[in-house]
Parts: structure tokens; C-alpha cells; sequence
């Protein structure tokens, strides 16, 4: 979000204008969604469970959500879904296990 502020001056006596500009820019912060509580979650390398799991998130962890893409379906605390996110390269978990408040897509569709 950028915020701006423009501010004009004129100064009496000397006829003079001056202008002011001071812009402030706020990091945008990714958003994390929680994996389902007492749940310890695998991360595999594609869609899928037939796909290698390639680290294990521990239970209480959060996850930003880079992409989604369709996949094999699976049920879990939140859920029957094929959609699974992409929490970062090469690495994929199933939106059944993770609370992102929707049924649907919450993320761009994975290239």
C-alpha cells in the first residue's frame, strides 16, 4: 500500500510557490494460513500423495500460499479437496489440512 501526501506551500510576500511531496511505502506482508491444529503435515513434491514427501510441517505451523493447482483429492480436517498449495518451489500440501477460511481457490492457479 503507498501512501501520499502532497502538500503546496505559497509563500506571501516573495510571490514564490513551493511544493512538497513525500510518499511512504508499506511493505505489503504475505499472508500465512495455520495447518489444522494437532496435525503434523507432509509436504510433497507435486499434487498428489503418490509424489515424494519431501519434509513433514510440524504441528501449529503456518504456511504462505504462493499458488494453487488441481490434484489428486483428499480428505482432512477441512475437508474433501484436489486443491493443493504450493508453499514454495518444488513443494505442495494438501488445502484439505490447511484453514484458509474457503472451499475454493485463495491463491493465483499454479503455472
Amino acid at each position: 500500500m503507498a501512501v501520499e501526501r502532497i502538500q503546496n506551500m505559497e509563500s506571501g510576500d516573495e510571490g514564490v510557490a513551493s511544493t512538497t511531496a513525500t510518499a511512504s511505502v508499506t511493505a505489503v506482508q504475505a499472508v500465512t494460513y495455520p495447518i489444522a491444529p494437532g496435525s503434523a503435515v507432509n509436504v510433497r513434491s507435486g499434487p498428489g500423495t503418490s509424489y515424494r514427501i519431501v519434509r513433514v510441517l510440524p504441528e501449529g505451523s503456518r504456511v504462505s500460499i504462493l499458488c494453487q493447482r488441481p490434484g489428486e483429492s483428499v480428505s482432512g480436517p477441512y475437508g474433501t479437496t484436489s486443491i493443493w498449495d504450493n508453499i514454495a518451489n518444488g513443494e505442495y500440501i494438501s488445502d484439505a489440512y490447511v484453514k484458509t477460511g474457503s472451499d475454493g481457490y485463495v491463491a493465483p492457479r499454479c503455472s
